[in-house]
């Protein structure tokens, strides 16, 4: 990673931010974008300490001409980019039935649309240094999860497009991965959004026995220094990967019930 140009979208907190401390002090040059100046200002002095080369962008990559603007100043700065790691992303909670469709349309736009735009416009760059194109997605992009119709849907999207890509580039040097930390301990489940679009505000979930987003960056760097092609980090995301295949009725009685168990949950256990 010396020396190395680094993207990360949504890096001013949780993955992102954990990504942008990994990747510097292996040597890389970090940029960071966000739409919260305030919290790209205080990762920006986070960086300054540890003495990590980095450029910040104010930038809403859920749409088009914003995420053309991250590249474009990121190739002025620096000259050129290796890597991309389309980190921004929110998640959503509530059953299909109650939803406000303009969430959906809202988790799509950041989650889908975000990475497509960012990629369209760094690829030609990655192209030219044969670097990576990362997508952190979730396990609910290899099993719908009840409530979370929306994330589901905008992560399955992701991978799809990635993989598609990655067969698209797979003569051309580039490498393409799909990284899936399952549950970590970040605050996308506190800005999560409900049936009506606002914040939920509390995780439903216990936070502290996660992984952090510490280890799942780790985790990140490692994968893209050897130029794997996805990486799933819990054994439970494991498991619930390999049952989804071969038992799928089974699992979705299982994901049922872990998903019932949730504080709050906006559904209730149905017992047959």
């Amino acid at each position: 990673m010396k020396d190395k140009v680094v993207i990360i979208t949504g890096g001013t907190s949780g993955i992102g931010k954990a990504c942008a401390l990994a990747f510097g002090e292996a040597g890389a040059r970090v940029v960071i974008s966000g739409r919260d100046l305030q919290k790209l200002k205080s990762t920006a002095e986070e960086l300054t300490q540890k003495q990590i080369t980095h450029l910040t962008v104010q930038s809403d990559v859920s749409i088009e001409t914003e995420a053309q603007k991250l590249v474009k100043e990121t190739i002025a700065h620096f000259g050129g980019l290796d890597v991309l790691i389309n980190n921004a992303g929110i998640s959503m909670r509530a059953l299909f039935q109650d939803l406000d469709l303009r969430v959906i349309k809202q988790v799509m736009d950041i989650n889908f649309y975000g990475t497509v735009y960012v990629t369209k416009y760094a690829l030609p760059h990655i192209l030219k240094s044969k670097g990576s194109v990362i997508g952190v997605s979730s396990i609910a992009g290899y099993r719908g999860l009840p409530g979370r119709t929306g994330y589901s849907a905008s992560k399955f999207a992701m991978q799809g497009f990635l993989e598609a890509l990655r067969t698209e580039v797979m003569h051309q040097g580039v490498h393409v991965m799909v990284a899936c930390p399952g549950f970590t301990a970040s605050n996308i489940r506190n800005t999560a959004l409900n049936a009506t679009g606002n914040i939920q505000g509390e995780s439903p979930r216990a936070e502290e026995k996660m992984m952090t987003a510490t280890e799942v960056a780790t985790r990140i760097l490692k994968a893209t220094q050897r130029r794997q092609r996805e990486i799933i980090m819990t054994s439970q995301g494991k498991f619930t990967v390999f049952l989804n295949k071969w038992f799928p009725s089974l699992t979705d009685k299982l994901v049922y019930k872990v998903m019932a168990k949730e504080k709050d949950s906006p559904f209730k256990q149905i017992k047959n």
